[in-house]
């Protein structure tokens, strides 16, 4: 299906101002809009008090023909709890550190322009969004969105301690210090988990990744056989036992999945060498997890706090991504 529309509609364009240059936006928007035949487009800026999904509410109860999203995961994830299910075409602009579901698309990141022009010339395809919902230590519950991964444990203490000065700077290697200053207290704590209708499982753990999409900056492949549109959530037990484990995980994520995995001789070494304790590939289209105690929790980068309880599932289909006209689908 065709991302189109005519005098009588009209694009949204929601975006932080903080991550990306929005006076450039606005004005590109605004010709391409002019330039197609479309009405002038409409702006949403993201506040602390509402990082996207309650403006994008706002902008599809306004008629937008079209959403976009500009600014970093979290913004992309906030504007996409709110596209979810509609159908508008939605199409995600790079602006921040990561830009993992960006980067997972195929999309330019350093081509805004190419990706607001689809909106006009592009096409649509739909793709899976996760859902995690959070029971807290006092009980409440509560439900949101991610389109890369869920985490807990390590993985969103490392979060918490990248440094967003550091951001700034050097971009999403910054998260390699996070990571440093995580690894010396990070213990393991015990989780009972169940997969879709399978049976409990009870194991000790440093992390758990709950994952719409695998690929993270570098190339390195988190999650090798994740898909973003086969409706299926690729789960990671990562437990390491002592340094060596952890050299264990750093080679099965980069090395493994990341080089021999690519060849027919590399996979053939990775079928001889065996299992890697360290870190298990698990797959569903639902997870329930409960902790011992309060947990950390991240969604796409963002901290949720901490839970004593988290279940994800995949909505498969749940956004229609707008994509270049001519945009390779094979690799999603």
């Amino acid at each position: 299906m065709s991302a189109s529309g005519n005098a009588r509609t009209h694009a949204a364009l929601v975006l932080n101002p903080v991550k990306v240059d929005a006076r450039r936006l606005r004005s590109t928007l605004t010709a391409l809009s002019k330039k197609h035949g479309w009405a002038p487009p409409r702006f949403y800026e993201t506040s602390i008090d509402d990082p996207g999904r309650i403006i994008t509410r706002t902008a599809l109860d306004e008629g937008a023909a079209a959403v976009l999203a500009a600014g970093g995961d979290g913004t992309v994830r906030s504007v996409s709890e709110a596209m979810a299910g509609t159908g508008v075409p939605f199409a995600i602009v790079p602006g921040g550190t990561g830009n993992l579901f960006a980067r997972n698309l195929g999309l330019p990141l350093l081509d805004p322009e190419k990706v607001m022009e689809a909106v006009f010339t592009g096409f649509t395809h739909p793709v899976d969004i996760g859902w995690a919902s959070l029971t807290r230590e006092n009980g409440t519950e509560t439900e949101h969105g991610f389109v890369v991964l869920a985490g807990m444990g390590l993985d969103a203490d490392m979060i918490a301690n990248t440094r967003p000065d550091l951001k700034k700077t050097v971009g999403w290697i910054a998260y390699l210090d996070g990571a440093a200053r995580s690894l010396p207290g990070a213990k393991p704590f015990r989780v009972v988990y169940q997969l879709d209708d399978g049976r409990l499982h009870s194991t000790k753990v440093h992390s758990m990744l709950f994952a719409n999409c695998g690929a993270l900056p570098a190339g390195i492949a988190l999650m090798p056989d994740a898909s973003l549109d086969d409706g299926t959530m690729d789960i990671a037990v990562i437990q390491p036992t002592g340094p060596l484990g952890w050299l264990g995980i750093w080679r099965k994520v980069w090395w493994d999945n990341s080089v021999l995995r690519r060849s027919r001789a590399g996979r053939r070494v990775l079928e001889r060498r065996g299992r890697n304790s360290s870190i298990r590939y698990l797959r569903g289209r639902t997870a329930d997890t409960a902790m011992v105690s309060p947990t950390s929790i991240e969604l796409d980068g963002d901290e949720l706090g901490t839970a004593v309880r988290m279940s994800c599932r995949i909505e498969q289909g749940g956004l229609s991504i707008v994509l270049p006209k001519g945009h390779d689908v094979s690799n999603f």
